[in-house]
């Protein structure tokens, strides 16, 4: 299974099914166990070839993403709707969706500008100001598929273009989810704990409870995080840029990096001459938060792909960066100590 597939899945926060039936599917022939638990959350498992020497190490990326949920229909069957996990209203007008189980087709609209006020064009339209057109003519028409509590999803057909990037829905965070199911076809002198959180993106509820389910000494989280490297932005607010490598974080809004597990990372990128790059904001947060503090916690550190646009219907990798993830994370796995 690669990134493009991955990305095409529908998986907005608790509506994970068609992600988590193509991870087991894609997992049961390079683990030696794999299960769901009561959060729905993917375990995987495989032992190493010296694990009674080594520490367990725990991988773990979350299958969900940001997405929209049907709250109600209006009478000439337009649907209203919120957003499942952080969408900035500003960046979805107009952008094509699909909705509910049967992927109907729609697009995001409000007000054309011809007939806003001036005051409506001095602020952001909220979500209330939004609508979603499914070309419905009544309520009814419109309820029946696509009724109250219908999940919904960008329409972003994956492509790749200029030098090396990709452009895709969802890629936080199916970036950490494909590095996992790459670095799975090797085996290891550890033990690998593999965990595909569930509904990270309201909350890290997923996590909050595999972060007890099992025993492992240290913590990698996968994930994609925002980059702000383009425009007018200055140099010491980038957080990270695309085509510099994994990015390693000292600490974010949920966790603080294991120090001898973050220089760790950094001596195994520099000796194996992995591209990587510090992310340089304390900003945002992941399930490193409950891995690190639930039970009695992880030693963990987070290695990101940097994102640009993330939370959008268009988020863009440079896709060398991936690799980079990917390195990283086998040269651990291969020498897991600190």
């Amino acid at each position: 299974m690669d990134l493009r597939d991955l990305t095409a899945l529908s998986g907005v926060s608790g509506n994970e099914q068609a992600v988590r039936r193509a991870l087991l599917t894609a997992l049961k022939p390079l683990c030696d166990n794999v299960s769901i638990d009561r959060m729905g959350n993917v375990v995987a498992y495989k032992k190493g070839k010296q694990s009674k020497k080594h520490p367990k190490v725990l991988l773990a990326a979350h299958m969900d993403e940001v997405g929209f949920i049907v709250t109600s229909v209006t009478k000439d069957g337009l649907l209203k709707f919120r957003c499942v996990g952080g969408i900035d209203p500003r960046v979805i007008i107009s952008k094509r969706v699909l909705v509910g189980e049967k992927n109907v087709p729609g697009v995001i609209g409000a007000t054309a500008i011809h007939l806003q006020t001036a005051e409506d064009r001095a602020r952001v339209l909220g979500y209330d100001a939004l609508y979603i057109d499914i070309g419905a003519k009544t309520q009814e028409e419109a309820e029946a598929d696509c009724p109250m509590g219908s999940y919904i999803t960008f329409d972003t057909p994956y492509r790749v273009y200029g030098d090396g990037f990709v452009c895709a829905k969802a890629l936080d965070d199916r970036v950490g989810c494909f590095t996992i199911l790459e670095v799975l076809k090797e085996t290891y002198p550890c033990d690998v704990i593999c965990i595909f959180n569930s509904e990270e993106e309201v909350g890290c509820r997923g996590a909050l409870g595999s972060a007890f389910s099992n025993e492992a000494d240290f913590a990698i989280v996968l994930e994609g995080t925002t980059a702000n490297d383009l425009g007018d932005v200055k140099e010491v607010n980038k957080v990270c840029r695309l085509g510099q490598g994994v990015a390693i974080s000292f600490m974010d809004n949920a966790s603080i990096a294991h120090r001898p597990l973050f220089k760790r990372m950094f001596e195994l990128a520099q000796t194996k001459k992995i591209p990587h790059q510090t992310k340089t904001a304390v900003a945002g947060g992941n399930e490193s938060g409950p891995m690190q503090r639930e039970a009695a916690g992880k030693k963990t550190v987070v290695l990101s792909v940097p994102c640009r646009y993330i939370h959008s219907p268009s988020s863009v990798v440079k896709y060398e960066d991936v690799l980079s993830q990917q390195a990283l994370v086998k040269a651990f796995l291969n020498d897991p100590r600190v």
